[in-house]
C-alpha cells in the first residue's frame, strides 16, 4: 500500500525547494512527498492519485500564484478529497485572505513565510494537522477496481473471471453515484471512458476499457502463454479432477501443465458450499477449494494457463497436439481430458438475451450481495441449486426454488432438504417452472407455469439463478476420440464392443481403467460417461489417472 502523500504547492522555484526539503526531512518515513509547481499541475496530480485511489494526508499551498491561487486550489481540490488536511501559506500582507479562506473555504490553519525555523514555525502545525487526520484514517482499498453497471452482462463477465481466479478487487457501481460521493468521483474523472464500461482500474494507475478476459488475465499476471511447448502431461480442465491430476503428476517428477478456459476450478469453484466433501466437518466453499488446490499445485511446479480454449488435438507419433483457440500449440506424451460440464441452457424466451443482466447459470456469488432485501428465483432441485438457496439467503429477503417436480428427495442430498426446511426465507414451489424471462436492459419480471394448475402467473424478479443438469464441452474432440450421443467421453471397459478394442487402437492391451479410445489420452471427471457427478470422485479419478499416465509413459 502506498503511503499517504503530502502535497505542497508553490510558483517560486526556490520557496518549493525549500518546503519540499523541510518536508522530506520530518515526514519522508511515514509520508510520500510530492511538489507541483502551479494549481494546474498539483490538480492533474490529485487526479492521477485519485484514479490510483492512492491517500493525501496534507496538502500545503501558496496564496499567491498566478491563474488559481492557494484559496481557489484547495477549493476545487476539497471536491477530490475532502477529508485531506488544507494548510496556506502566506506573507503578512495576506493574513487577512488566509483568515477570510479558514472561515469560507475550510481551510485548518494558515503559515507564514518565512518558517524558519521549521523546528518552532512548521513542524508543530503540521505535526497536529497529520495527526488529526491519522486519527479519522480509513485506509482506501488499494487493489483493482471495476467501474461498471450491474445490469451489464459484460461488467458480471469480469468480476466473475477475477472473483473465480482470486483476483480481489472492488466493484463500483455507476448507479450508485447519486448516494456514493467516492464512485461519483471517479466516474467523473475517467471522462468519455464512462460510456464503455466496465473500466478496470489498477493500483499504478492505468485503466483496461472493457477488457477481454486474456487481456485482463495477462495484466494482473496470469499465464496465458505456455513457457515452454513440450510436456510430459498436459491437463484439459482446471476443476478439481484436473487440480488433483496436476498435484499428483508434479509432485511425482512429471513435467505438468493445466490449461482452462475461464479460470481454475471447475463448477465446482462455483459452489457456495460443499459440506460433504471429506475432512471439512464445517463445509468449504467452492472458491476456497479451488484456491487451496491452485496454491498447492504452484507449489509442486504446476504451470496454469488461463483462460486459454483447447481448439483440437492432433496425434503425431508418440506425440499428442492440443492446438488453442489463439493459434498456438503445445505438445505432450499423455494428455488428460478434465474439461467437467456446462450448465444446460434454459430454452425459454428472453433468457438467453438477458443472460448476465438478471439471468445467471450457476451460483453467482458475485451477485450475492447486490441481492440484498430481494427477491432472488433459483431453477432446479439437485444440491447445486439448494447450496445456492442456502447462500442467497443470508441476503436476500426471500429466496424462490422453482422445482419442476413434486419432491426434493430424489434429487437433494437429505442434508440440505432439512436445511432449507428450517430456513424461513427459503420458499420451494414444486411443480413449477420459467416459461418466460421479461425486461429491456434487465430482467424485471418472470412467467412462472404450474403443471399442477395448469396457470402461468407473472412475478416480478431482479435475479434469476439457474441449475437444471449440465452437458460436456467436447466438441472440439470429435473425430479424435469417442463419445456418447450426449457428448460424454467413452473410457476403459465401456469402449470394448462384441469383445474387440477400439477402432484404430494400435496396443497389445485393453484400454485402462480412464483412458480413451486413443492411446495416452486420458479422461477423468464429470466429462467422463458413466462418472458419479461428486468432488470427492472427480479428485479420486485425478489422482487415479496419473498412475495410468505414468504405465503409459514407462512404454512409450
Amino acid at each position: 500500500m502506498a503511503k499517504p502523500a503530502i502535497l505542497t504547492v508553490d510558483d517560486d522555484p526556490e520557496v518549493l525547494r525549500a518546503i519540499e526539503r523541510d518536508l522530506r526531512q520530518r515526514y519522508a518515513d511515514r509520508y510520500r512527498v510530492l511538489r507541483a509547481n502551479s494549481g494546474q499541475a498539483a490538480m492533474a496530480t490529485l487526479r492521477e492519485l485519485k484514479l490510483r485511489n492512492d491517500p493525501v494526508a496534507l496538502m500545503l499551498v501558496d496564496q499567491r500564484m498566478p491563474q488559481m491561487n492557494g484559496v481557489v486550489f484547495l477549493t476545487e481540490a476539497m471536491t477530490l478529497y475532502p477529508d485531506s488536511k488544507r494548510a496556506l501559506l502566506t506573507a503578512y500582507a495576506d493574513t487577512d485572505a488566509a483568515i477570510k479562506a479558514i472561515n469560507e473555504a475550510k481551510i485548518q490553519h494558515y503559515l507564514l513565510k518565512p518558517w524558519d525555523p521549521p523546528e518552532r514555525n512548521l513542524y508543530p502545525v503540521l505535526d497536529d494537522l497529520l495527526e488529526d487526520w491519522q486519527a479519522g484514517y480509513q485506509p482506501a482499498f488499494t487493489g483493482l477496481r471495476v467501474l461498471g453497471n450491474r445490469w451489464s452482462p459484460k461488467s458480471y463477465e469480469v468480476r466473475d473471471f477475477l472473483a473465480r481466479s482470486q483476483v480481489p478487487y472492488q466493484w463500483l457501481d455507476v448507479e450508485t453515484t447519486d448516494r456514493d460521493p467516492e464512485i461519483r468521483r471517479v466516474v467523473e474523472l475517467i471522462g468519455d471512458d464512462v460510456h464503455h464500461l466496465p473500466v478496470v482500474l489498477f493500483a499504478d494507475g492505468t485503466r483496461l476499457v472493457e477488457p477481454a478476459n486474456s487481456a485482463l488475465a495477462e495484466k494482473v499476471g496470469l499465464s496465458i502463454h505456455a513457457q515452454t511447448n513440450f510436456y510430459d502431461v498436459v491437463i484439459i480442465g482446471g476443476g478439481p479432477a484436473g487440480l488433483a491430476a496436476a498435484v499428483y503428476g508434479a509432485s511425482e517428477g512429471l513435467k505438468t501443465v493445466i490449461v482452462e478456459r475461464e479460470a481454475p476450478g471447475g463448477q465446482a469453484g462455483l459452489s457456495s458450499k460443499i459440506e460433504n466433501y471429506l475432512g471439512f466437518p464445517s463445509g468449504l466453499s467452492g472458491g476456497d477449494l479451488a484456491r487451496r488446490a491452485v496454491t498447492q499445485a504452484r507449489r509442486f511446479g504446476v504451470e496454469i494457463l488461463a483462460p486459454l480454449e483447447a481448439a483440437g488435438v492432433r496425434i503425431d507419433g508418440p506425440y499428442r497436439v492440443v492446438k488453442f483457440k489463439d493459434g498456438s500449440e503445445i505438445s505432450c506424451h499423455a494428455l488428460l481430458i478434465a474439461t467437467g460440464v456446462q450448465w444446460r441452457k434454459l430454452n425459454v424466451p428472453g433468457v438467453d438475451r438477458l443472460q448476465g443482466a438478471g439471468v445467471y447459470y450457476g451460483a453467482g456469488t458475485t451477485e450475492a450481495m447486490s441481492c440484498r432485501d430481494e427477491d432472488v428465483y433459483v431453477v432446479g432441485g439437485a444440491n447445486s441449486a439448494g447450496q445456492a438457496a442456502m447462500y442467497f439467503s443470508k441476503f436476500a429477503r426471500r429466496v424462490v426454488m422453482l422445482v419442476r417436480g413434486s419432491s426434493l428427495a430424489q434429487t437433494m442430498s437429505q442434508y440440505l432438504i432439512d436445511q432449507i426446511a428450517k430456513t424461513e426465507t427459503i420458499h420451494v414451489e414444486f411443480n413449477s417452472s420459467v416459461v418466460e424471462a421479461h425486461g429491456d436492459q434487465r430482467l424485471e419480471t418472470l412467467s412462472i407455469f404450474c403443471s399442477e394448475s395448469g396457470e402461468t402467473a407473472r412475478a416480478p424478479a431482479n435475479s434469476l439463478f439457474i441449475f437444471i443438469g449440465a452437458l460436456p464441452n467436447t466438441d472440439w474432440l470429435e473425430g479424435v476420440v469417442e463419445r456418447d450421443s450426449k457428448g460424454f467421453i467413452l473410457s476403459g471397459a465401456d469402449l470394448k464392443r462384441d469383445g474387440k478394442r477400439p477402432k484404430g487402437w494400435n496396443l497389445d492391451r485393453d484400454p485402462g481403467l480412464l483412458e480413451t479410445s486413443v492411446p495416452g489420452i486420458f479422461v477423468v471427471g464429470d466429462v467422463r460417461q458413466g462418472s458419479v457427478k461428486r468432488v470427492a470422485s472427480g479428485v479420486g479419478e485425478g489422482s487415479v489417472a496419473i498412475q495410468f499416465v505414468h504405465q503409459y509413459l514407462a512404454k512409450v
